[in-house]
């Protein structure tokens, strides 16, 4: 069992798993406690899911009147709280009860007072921000006297509530996000997620109304509810608001942040009224380049989502290809990549863009020569450079190889 404890300790999931599948017991202690705590004191979600199929309680007693479920909790395990949850048979409802209300608890107090209560300690918090690489959302972890808590309380609570059938207030959760004012956190992300799938008019309602809000956190808000609620569930297949983000024009003609004006283009775009291409083209010269991204996705797009655009319109798509910005260049670069147009002025823009500083905005540029049948791509290829042998294979690089049998078996017809 000694080997079991190390390769919890060490944060080695494939061992934990070997172990159990060669008869380790899941429930296996280390100083008193069930190796699933250590797990979760350590924030190890992989660990956690090894023990988990493995057989470990979550619910097991422990001492203290915990259980490895209560202590994700009170610590602000987010991910490891719903894997707790969820991992055998419903909870019943007094588990469900507790886990509610100590989350509830930690929410509306705060991290950093819920901490100081439960130490009974006054010192300085040790405060670090922990980034999940995976997702791309962040916490902030406190520790004080020797006990550690992550501000992740409100995701647990708003997750949990959404999975029991309770629909919270909007204004609660509107106020839940903005305890943690940051789009990157996960509370932040949670409610946004939240809302965005309650595809009800009230709930499109109230956000759009959200959107005259003096302050621009409560506008952010709202337009990246708004994209959640415009793409839908795509698991259920319901997209009441696909076609609703022309009611957005009024909010993104006078909005003035341009961080707000950005979310609220990228939910525009998926709605293909005229418009919404007039706004984005006014946009042009928008000192912020997180907003002169998202002018060529703005464009007016036929059926099939191909892009149908006016000379006027790609020649200022063409322009945005030479942006100082790299960010810029990319998303027109992308966008040049997909359009299917014959004016050659797109293949010469996507040819200057091999030479492009940035290796992603490279590759784009040849793998949309290759789309476009340019024979260019071939030469151009040579150009992308060694890729990172760390980063994922990239399926764009095999572009330029495609375009190439296309022509053989052309020729060969």
């Amino acid at each position: 069992m000694e080997r079991l404890v190390e390769a919890v300790r060490r944060g080695d999931p494939d061992a934990v798993r070997a172990l159990l599948e060669d008869g380790a017991d899941p429930d296996t202690r280390a100083e008193g406690l069930p190796v699933l705590c250590l797990a979760v004191a350590a924030y190890d979600t992989p660990v956690v899911e090894a023990l988990l199929d493995g057989g470990a309680d979550p619910l097991r007693p422990l001492p203290d009147g915990s259980t490895p479920l209560t202590r994700a909790v009170d610590g602000g395990a987010h991910l490891l709280t719903y894997a707790l949850a969820t991992s055998r048979i419903p909870l019943s409802a007094p588990a469900r009860a507790d886990m509610l209300a100590r989350a509830r608890r930690w929410t509306e107090a705060g991290a950093e007072t819920e901490l100081r209560r439960v130490t009974g300690l006054t010192g300085p918090v040790e405060r670090i921000r922990v980034v999940d690489d995976e997702i791309g959302w962040w916490c902030e972890q406190l520790t004080l006297g020797g006990t550690t808590v992550r501000d992740e309380h409100g995701a647990i609570l708003t997750s949990m509530e959404q999975r029991y059938g309770i629909r919270t207030p909007f204004d609660e959760l509107v106020d839940r996000a903005l305890a943690h004012p940051d789009r990157g956190h996960v509370v932040w992300s949670d409610v946004v997620f939240t809302l965005g799938r309650r595809l009800d008019e009230e709930t499109w309602q109230w956000t759009r109304d959200l959107l005259n809000h003096p302050d621009r956190l409560h506008r952010l808000l709202a337009a990246e509810i708004l994209l959640f609620l415009i793409l839908g569930d795509p698991l259920k297949g319901g997209d009441p608001f696909w076609e609703r983000g022309r009611e957005l024009v009024p909010w993104a003609e006078q909005e003035e942040d341009p961080e707000v004006l950005a979310a609220l283009l990228n939910a525009m775009t998926h709605d293909t009224a005229p418009e919404i291409e007039a706004v984005g083209l006014s946009h042009l010269t928008h000192p912020d380049p997180r907003v002169r991204a998202l002018v060529p996705d703005t464009l007016e797009r036929s059926e099939d989502g191909r892009a149908q655009v006016r000379p006027e319109s790609l020649a200022m798509v063409l322009t945005l290809a030479r942006d100082e910005d790299s960010g810029v260049r990319e998303a027109a670069c992308r966008w040049l990549g997909h359009y299917r147009g014959s004016e050659p002025e797109v293949g010469d823009a996507l040819i200057a863009l091999t030479h492009d500083e940035r290796q992603e905005i490279r590759i784009d540029a040849v793998s949309g020569l290759a789309h476009r049948d340019d024979p260019r791509c071939v030469e151009a290829e040579h150009r992308i450079g060694p890729r990172d042998p760390d980063q994922p294979f990239d399926e764009r690089l095999m572009d330029v190889w495609r375009y190439q049998r296309r022509r053989e078996d052309a020729d060969g017809s």
